[in-house]
């Protein structure tokens, strides 16, 4: 059972809400490039229904997350994954593929789907992470997350765009639910109660590990790129 009258409740749909949000923006570009090709009628049908269909499979394949989060070790497993899922967006590096447009409206959704489970390994976890095995919770989050992630791709990404402090937030959100994850693992769940101090050092070690590193790559890849752009000015200047 769940209370809404808990802070406990409210923080984890917060949190389940923020990460929809902040690991959607490559769902965004997937659903503008699969219905780029289609008549304007037929591309509001292909976007909500993908979408739909997408965030369906989504929480299917959450609930299989949340009962493999109850076993030994997984939960350090995907702990480690969260981090370096966070320190990726704010690295910047999602690995996505282009897709090309359809002008089939059935194409179009098969590809919205098939494009965003295949995108949806982050979500999955960190969702499952933060709704730590409540079901009704997890349901009413992604519930109020679908119609922000179908209508409100557009604005979110813009947003992002002028405020990528947006992402920080949410990469650092990310390494606190895994933190979080880590020490509620069944293997060290003893240990861990002894030590109540780790509940939330965890989760704020594990929100600076991920902002530090990601901001480090950053700057590591930026000061890469302008080497060899620096060196080319050079060779011309002399």
């Amino acid at each position: 059972m769940f209370d809404f009258a808990t802070p406990e409740f409210w923080i984890a749909l917060g949190q389940i809400i923020m990460i929809n949000i902040v690991l959607s923006g490559d769902n965004a570009v997937v659903i503008a490039l699969a219905c780029r090709s289609l008549p304007p009628k037929q591309q509001k049908k292909a976007i909500v229904f993908g979408s739909v269909g997408a965030i369906l499979l989504r929480i299917v394949l959450t609930f299989f997350a949340i009962f493999l989060l109850t076993l030994p070790y997984l939960k350090l497993i995907g702990a480690a994954l969260l981090l370096w899922i966070g320190v990726g967006l704010l690295k910047g590096e999602d690995g996505e593929e282009e897709l090309a447009g359809h002008s089939n409206l059935a194409a179009a959704i098969k590809t919205i789907v098939v494009a965003d489970l295949v995108m949806s390994l982050d979500n999955v976890i960190g969702v499952a992470a933060a709704a730590k095995g409540n079901v009704p919770l997890l349901v009413i989050g992604l519930v109020i997350s679908i119609p922000l992630i179908i209508y409100g791709s557009t604005v979110i990404l813009k947003l992002m765009a002028r405020f990528p402090a947006i992402i920080t937030v949410g990469a650092g959100l990310l390494g606190w639910v895994a933190g979080e994850m880590a020490v509620s693992d069944p293997a060290i769940a003893n240990w861990s109660a002894q030590h109540h101090n780790l509940h939330t050092i965890a989760p704020a070690l594990g929100a600076l590990l991920v902002v530090a590193t990601g901001k480090w790559l950053m700057v590591r890849s930026a000061a890469q790129q302008a080497g060899p752009a620096g060196t080319a000015a050079d060779q011309a200047a002399g």
